[in-house]
């Protein structure tokens, strides 16, 4: 039409076609939320559909060869709420397995691998008209590989689906065993450790844990091994140095598994040579004792199968019988029997010896118990001059001990005593001793000048008025004077001085040297 503007009209077209969009999408969304609130109300209006859940256990375990069940129940299962389906699944790595299922309508169907090994528990789920509610299965014959993670699916109308899970955790028990590492074990001169037991503990899920109880002592090493099937084999062995003293030792072994303890236990059986050691020489073989023998004592594994006797530096005496391990000498002892006796002993392993040195003596050092009743004649005087020497000896100590006992009762000095007569310088076929004195002599009594006492500093003097007396002089022409004269000398507690011109007492004593001690000190 004239006069219209034909981009207005594009434009009501245009607006037109904008609004019909927009209509669309309006109408979309309506749809939408009148979709969920028709869900919503049903779940309202529906008893107990928001209380609807699959229960099941967090998790399940059990041995190889064993049998476990996994429960799955439906709870709250009210009209208008119908389960069309169950089904079961093993979950592994990501992936879903179908192991079983049922419907109502077209019964339980269980799949392969595990047909003639899962079964539903309850007999009313085999039914034509099942119940549903409890779908719980049961594993026979677990194997390894059943364990994963198991999930049972509840398929509802008009709900949708309603599931949950389950972990199953298969164990195996491991096979365990302890034996020799060698079937024969020998002790060596260079003593070498070697390995003499294994424990093992075999196919074990989870691995065990080994440890060694036994006395004898060495070292123990472990090793783990991981198999294909998630089992892990666990070896330990026990390695010592073989020796007599670790023969007939018990090694036990014991594998902690989980919370069980497995023992087992072997006793060594550790071959070596003989040790050997003679008997019978007590160190008092003496002239003519009778009944002496020598044992030739051998310990060994295995056992000894020959001895030999032999005598170093010589031949077997004559009066010796040999006994298999025990040489009899017939009659009394004599001298032929002395020297060194040896003896070899010989098993499988190898040959030892053992030596004694014996010696015989004249006399015995101690009697035998089975001599005690038999005294030689030798061996009589042998006591009897024992005895006398004994004797000899008491006597001795005796008179020493008088002569000690008067000597420490004169406690003098003689090398101090007055020499009262001479004048030290006698000849041979001089003038005696001393003259013989009349008893009874009277002596002049001393002047004042004479008693009085000498200087402090020495001993007292004879002074004399007279300017030509010379003392020294003077006692060369006496004929009997004293060493010193006013000089006292000590014995015990006494002081005897001599006056010049005094003559002994009676109650001194003379001497050969020209000194004098009293009598009681001469008889004491």
């Amino acid at each position: 039409m004239p006069g219209r503007n034909p981009l207005k009209t594009s434009n009501h077209s245009r607006g037109i076609k904008k609004v019909g969009i927009f209509g669309e999408r309006l109408v979309g969304m309506a749809m939408a939320m009148s979709t969920s609130f028709w869900i919503f109300l049903v779940a309202v209006n529906v008893p107990g559909a928001r209380a609807q859940s699959v229960q099941m256990d967090s998790s399940k375990s059990g041995f190889v060869g064993s049998q476990v069940e996994l429960r799955c129940l439906f709870v709250n299962s009210n009209p208008p709420v119908k389960i069309s389906q169950v089904t079961w699944q093993k979950f592994v790595n990501g992936t879903k397995q179908n192991v079983a299922t049922v419907n109502p309508s077209l019964g339980v169907s269980v799949l392969q691998p595990f047909k003639d090994r899962v079964s539903f528990k309850q007999q009313a789920v085999r039914n034509r008209t099942p119940s549903l509610e409890d779908t719980t299965i049961v594993f026979n014959n677990l194997r390894l590989s059943d364990e994963a993670a198991y999930i049972c699916e509840y398929t509802t109308f008009p709900l949708g689906n309603r599931e949950n899970m389950v972990n199953l955790t298969v164990y195996a028990q491991p096979v365990t065993r302890m034996f020799l590492s060698t079937p024969t074990i020998i002790a060596r001169p260079q003593k070498r450790k070697m390995t003499v037991a294994t424990c093992l503990s075999a196919n074990g899920k989870p691995p065990s844990v080994i440890t060694w109880e036994t006395r004898v002592k060495g070292e123990a090493t472990f090793q783990e091994t991981r198999n294909a099937n998630g089992t892990v084999t666990v070896r330990s062995t026990y390695a010592l140095v073989p020796s007599r003293e670790t023969h007939r030792q018990k090694l036990t072994c014991i594998v902690s598994y989980r919370n069980e303890k497995i023992t087992n236990s072997v006793i060594l059986n550790v071959q070596y040579e003989p040790e050997v050691k003679i008997e019978g020489f007590d160190g008092n073989w003496y002239l003519n004792r009778k009944e002496v023998q020598l044992t030739c004592n051998a310990s060994a594994n295995p056992p000894i199968t020959m001895y030999q006797w032999k005598l170093l530096n010589g031949s077997m005496p004559s009066t010796v019988e040999i006994r298999n391990n025990t040489l009899f000498f017939k009659g009394p002892v004599t001298y032929d029997l002395a020297g060194t006796y040896v003896c070899d002993a010989t098993n499988s392993i190898g040959t030892r010896s053992g030596l004694v040195e014996v010696n015989v003596t004249e006399y015995p050092n101690f009697l035998p118990s089975e001599d005690r009743s038999i005294v030689q004649p030798s061996s009589g005087a042998a006591i009897g001059g024992a005895v006398g020497g004994g004797l000899l000896l008491l006597v001795a100590g005796a008179l020493l001990f008088v002569f000690l006992r008067r000597r420490q009762r004169f406690k003098g000095d003689y090398s101090t005593k007055k020499h009262v007569f001479g004048n030290g310088y006698s000849k041979a076929g001089g003038l005696p001793a001393h003259p013989p004195m009349p008893k009874n002599l009277q002596y002049p009594e001393d002047s004042d000048d004479e008693k009085k006492p000498g200087p402090a500093s020495g001993p007292a003097r004879f002074e004399s008025s007279d300017p030509d007396f010379d003392g020294e002089a003077d006692d060369m022409k006496r004929p009997y004077f004293t060493v010193d004269e006013g000089e006292s000398q000590e014995y015990d507690e006494r002081t005897y001085r001599y006056e010049p011109g005094a003559e002994p007492a009676d109650d001194m004593v003379s001497q050969n040297d020209g000194s004098v001690i009293s009598k009681k000190e001469w008889y004491v």
